[in-house]
């Protein structure tokens, strides 16, 4: 008995011990308990020996391969200056807001992102894998010559295209990311996301690098200076540059996104030819009404006298223009109108990732996970348009059909490589 006293003593002080050395470390063990759980929360990758993350995501790793990104990032930040307002959180988002909304009126760009009959809720990783795998053995079919379709370049080596012609793909070292932007495929939310990942663009509001892409106000994106791309990154004749290049080619993930080229083109037209667009005007418009239009005499110096005096150019001139023979008038085609076989040489370039602006949400979602930054950031969502049938239906009813096939001639690589049908309604009414 007196064993059995001595036994249910010691269990007794055991568990005021324990007690009370749960409640001394109790903060401790808390810590340790809800620090993975806040960081779930926040959409962290969960990581047992990375340290605690402070306030806000990170977007790029610290490691050697990005101080050449941050430097840039610090240099942009200082050289730019942003317009903002004054005032509470709320406040400048909602600045920032009306100024999205008023330069989608302006631009109409946003109005472009999506169309009817556009693809929704097909997410299953076998569809997403197989539709990928598709478009880019399409792809290759078509630079291999397994498929009818010729044109300029289909053969040369990355080595043999000009520098020059590469500066329409962004590079991002922070996270091994090449983007080929296509005007007129959603673009301005492509580059907004990039701007976003490589943390080059301040906001005036917080100070501290955009890290949502509707916050970044889209005129500000086109600005060169934001980013690098391979026109800048390679000089001619130097092998450790040529090196780094072909390193980032092989190993980082690279993307673009395409669009039934007659919609793109349509849309290029009413955006910059057929709006109220200065600039355009002056270096094209006015040259196209003077040579298509057959106009002899003095034209309006600006596009308001133009549009008042009924004089800017019609989708016919535009279409004469673009078939004009003069080759040297075709070598310096606007990104607007160029084909994207000359802007993002995809039989030079194996990209990794195909989208398209007519699958552009659910592209864009398999995309950021792709990049596994899909917890940082979402893409920008945008209003629907009307469906290519109806633009191509309405916008080529006064074009000649041989004129419409000869166009097709001209834009036959691209329908080709990224899989888009001849145009029956265009071609054979």
């Amino acid at each position: 008995m007196g064993t059995w006293r001595a036994l249910r003593a010691a269990f007794i002080l055991g568990s005021l011990v324990t007690s009370l050395l749960i409640m001394v470390y109790w903060d401790d063990i808390g810590d340790l308990t809800l620090s993975p759980l806040q960081g779930r929360g926040n959409g962290s990758r969960q990581c047992p020996s990375c340290p605690r993350a402070a306030a806000g995501p990170r977007l790029a790793p610290s490691t050697d391969r990005t101080q050449s990104t941050s430097s840039f990032a610090a240099t942009t930040a200082a050289k730019l200056t942003v317009e903002g307002t004054t005032g509470t959180t709320e406040e400048q988002k909602q600045g920032e807001e009306e100024d999205r909304e008023e330069q989608r009126e302006e631009e109409e760009e946003a109005e472009e992102e999506t169309r009817e009959g556009e693809e929704r809720g097909r997410s299953p990783a076998s569809v997403d894998g197989r539709e990928q795998e598709e478009r880019k053995q399409r792809m290759m079919d078509v630079c291999s010559g397994k498929d009818a379709a010729e044109f300029p370049g289909r053969t040369r080596t990355f080595e043999q295209i000009p520098h020059k012609e590469l500066d329409h793909l962004i590079v991002d070292d922070a996270n091994q990311i090449i983007y080929c932007y296509v005007p007129k495929v959603a673009c301005t939310n492509w580059k907004r996301v990039m701007v976003v990942l490589s943390r080059s663009l301040i906001s005036p509001s917080s100070g501290k690098p955009y890290s949502d892409p509707e916050a970044v106000p889209p005129r500000l994106v086109h600005n060169s200076t934001l980013y690098h791309n391979l026109t800048s990154l390679m000089r001619p004749n130097d092998s450790q540059s040529l090196h780094q290049m072909a390193h980032r080619l092989q190993t980082y993930t690279k993307f673009l996104f395409v669009r039934d080229p007659f919609v793109r083109l349509i849309s290029a037209f009413r955006n910059k030819l057929d709006g109220a667009n200065e600039q355009f005007y002056r270096d094209f418009g006015r040259g196209i009404v003077r040579r298509y239009g057959h106009v002899s005499g003095s034209l309006p110096e600006s596009v308001s006298e133009a549009i008042a005096a009924g004089l800017k150019p019609t989708f016919q001139q535009f279409v004469t223009y673009l078939l004009d023979p003069d080759t040297e008038k075709k070598r310096v085609f606007n990104e607007h109108w160029r084909q994207v076989y000359r802007l993002c040489h995809p039989c030079q370039v194996k990209y990794d990732f195909i989208g398209r602006l007519e699958t552009l949400e659910p592209d864009a979602d398999r995309l950021l996970r792709l990049l596994k930054v899909d917890h940082l950031l979402r893409f920008p969502s945008g209003p629907h348009n009307r469906s290519a049938v109806s633009w191509e239906k309405e916008w080529f009813a006064e074009i000649p059909v041989t004129t419409r096939r000869e166009l097709y001639k001209l834009y036959e690589p691209d329908f080709e490589l990224f899989g888009y049908p001849e145009p029956d309604v265009v071609l054979h009414p």
